[in-house]
């Protein structure tokens, strides 16, 4: 499985509409000034409370954030003059900053709005405690600056568990993927997955806007899994947590036999369960690909069977017991 670089992508920055237009609703976000700034550029993930630089200390302040003003930054504001005031926000907002977002349903100061207005900086109240804000946006920002990488392959969720297909063009992993829908398992994606980076260990894999959930099947066409199959047979995104490789079977091919020794492909510096699986006739794909679910999902609670056969084997060498016992004890008079 070959990975190019040129399929990563890294979004540098949004504008502060696409910022307002998808959270608004969302979050319960309002605009407070006149509309100004919206084509500012919000380039940093990371959020930033202004204390220090309310204060005077500009050092460090991390202006290129968005600024979050939560009952303590209010506070201080109201205590102090008008005159003093005006000078404290004015110092930060000669800085371009993209935006202001104002916490806790606290009320903006007339002097605020009058300084955002004149420096265009927009300024957003909601009425969710600072710390839901920081959660609720810094979630949302992580989204959309995440790196994104597209792969060839087919993406099903199977018993729970999110399983990419991938391989040569034509290998059949579409077919593999309808197959598992028809047997109650959900279509996350077809032809092209989009996998998100989501922290440091979860890789989340979607379809595109555009394809969705529609699938393409040689010698048949465009088929749609939703309107055939049913809200049932789809979902819109999920975890990936193994990749399987299909090829037809080469006898130079190295393929495990015991799985003691566990492969791992790298993607987007995430470590992903890998499994090569050669294809020949009369196998069986899709039971194999419901026992690898199944064997993960076994894995994952603690139960790995090659690990027990093989103590099992250990233990009866060690033990140096000449028995042979029957490896099965029938019931008297039982002949069947």
């Amino acid at each position: 499985m070959k990975v190019s670089e040129k399929n990563i992508n890294r979004k540098e920055s949004i504008t502060v509409e696409f910022f307002y237009n998808n959270i608004k609703d969302r979050f319960k976000i309002k605009l407070l000034n006149d509309q100004v700034g919206f084509n500012r550029l919000i380039k940093d993930q990371n959020l930033h409370r202004p204390g220090l630089p309310l204060a005077g200390f500009l050092e460090l302040f991390s202006f290129n954030r968005v600024q979050v003003f939560g009952n303590t930054e209010m506070r201080y504001l109201k205590n102090l003059s008008v005159k003093d005031r005006t000078k404290s926000l004015e110092n930060i907002f000669k800085y371009d900053i993209p935006c202001l977002i104002i916490t806790n349903d606290n009320k903006p100061f007339n002097e605020m709005i009058e300084l955002a207005n004149s420096y265009n900086i927009p300024i957003f109240a909601s009425g969710y405690s600072t710390t839901k804000i920081f959660n609720l946006i810094s979630d949302f920002l992580d989204d959309q600056f995440a790196p994104r990488l597209s792969i060839h392959g087919s993406f099903v969720d199977v018993y729970g568990v999110g399983m990419m297909f991938v391989g040569k063009s034509g290998i059949g992993k579409s077919e593999v993927a309808l197959d598992l829908v028809e047997r109650g398992h959900r279509l996350v994606a077809d032809d092209v997955v989009i996998l998100t980076k989501k922290g440091e260990g979860i890789l989340m894999g979607s379809g595109t806007e555009l394809v969705k959930h529609f699938m393409e099947l040689r010698g048949i066409g465009i088929i749609d899994i939703k309107s055939m199959f049913g809200v049932r047979a789809i979902r819109f995104q999920k975890r990936l947590e193994v990749i399987i490789e299909l090829e037809v079977w080469n006898e130079k091919s190295d393929y495990t036999r015991t799985g003691l020794d566990d492969s791992i492909f790298t993607l987007l510096d995430v470590d992903i369960p890998y499994i090569k699986l050669p294809i020949l006739p009369g196998k069986n794909i899709t039971v194999v690909s419901e026992v690898i679910a199944l064997n993960y999902l076994l894995k994952h609670y603690g139960y790995d069977a090659a690990k027990v056969l093989q103590k099992r084997i250990t233990d009866r060498i060690n033990s140096k017991s000449s028995k042979m016992d029957r490896s099965v004890e029938y019931f008297e008079h039982d002949f069947e």
